[in-house]
Parts: structure tokens; sequence; C-alpha cells
């Protein structure tokens, strides 16, 4: 995956909430887990407002979940089914869960230990976080982030690096 991958969140009333690529193309929110391979731990940044938690959430359906996907914010880690991607697919089965962190709370790196949240990052699922600047010293080197800018029009710029 190149460094500077853009994507454009679009909210229309017969829509809804949608994707774009680059190119103007609409997009499944998918997209953006193909074209970051393997990797599984995701850091979303943005200001509060800016639409993590709404895109987690569209990840989340796109990847087939039924839970109610929301805010962890006071739980720290909330655990999703989804249908399983990839090499998982064959090796366990058609579902596997997704980790969703809102790290917002967490007042020291040594609670986020105490948690276990190594156990969920390095567990080959997917994890996404929001807030991760507060457990930096435990994330991945093949980290992904994605941005999301809240442009003048209301739509979301998306700028995912690795």
């Amino acid at each position: 995956m190149g460094q500077g991958l853009k994507y454009t969140i679009k909210k229309d009333q017969e829509k809804g909430i949608y994707l774009v690529n680059e190119q103007g193309e609409e997009v499944a929110a998918t997209d953006i887990l193909e074209k970051c391979g393997d990797r599984r731990v995701f850091a979303f940044n943005g200001n509060m407002g800016a639409g993590k938690t709404t895109f987690i959430k569209q990840l989340c359906e796109a990847m087939g979940t039924e839970d109610i996907v929301n805010s962890p914010t006071f739980a720290i880690v909330n655990v999703y089914e989804v249908e399983a991607r990839g090499e998982k697919q064959e090796a366990m089965g058609r579902k596997e869960e997704v980790y969703h962190f809102d790290c917002y709370r967490i007042k020291d790196i040594r609670e986020a230990m105490d948690m276990g949240t190594e156990e969920y990052l390095y567990s080959g699922n997917y994890c996404f976080i929001e807030w991760a600047e507060m457990i930096e010293p435990l994330l991945p080197d093949d980290l992904v982030t994605i941005d999301i800018e809240v442009m003048e029009n209301g739509d979301r710029l998306l700028r995912i690096n690795n």
C-alpha cells in the first residue's frame, strides 16, 4: 500500500453515508482493509466528533457483523463477530472477532497492559483503535493509521498511512 492513500466519506439523504476513492468511484468500506493486505491493527485519528466511531461502525457492518456497534468509551474495548476474511476464513470457519478500542479514558500504559491490550493487538484479529496515542508503546510496528479530517462541506477526508 502506498503512503497517503485517500478516501472521502460523503453523506447523502438518498444514499446515506458512503465511501469514495481518489478516482471518485464509490467503494465498499472494506476496500481499505483489502488495500492494507495482512495488516490487522488500525489506529483512527481525528478530533472529537470527526467520525471515528461512525466509520468503524460502517467497517464492521460491511464485514458482516450483526452486533450493535457503538463507542466503547467506558468499556474501553468492544468485541464484534464478523465474517472471516482471507486466510482466517478457511482456518476459523466463517466467523472471527473484531476488537474496537476507545482509549480516550486510559490513564496510563499500565492500565492498558493490565486489561490485556497486548493480547488483543497481537491476536491476529482486526483491532480498530480510537485515541491510539494513549497506548502508543504497545502498538505493533505494522500499524495502519487512518486520519479523519472534517472538510468545510461536512465530508470526511480519510488519509491512510503505514
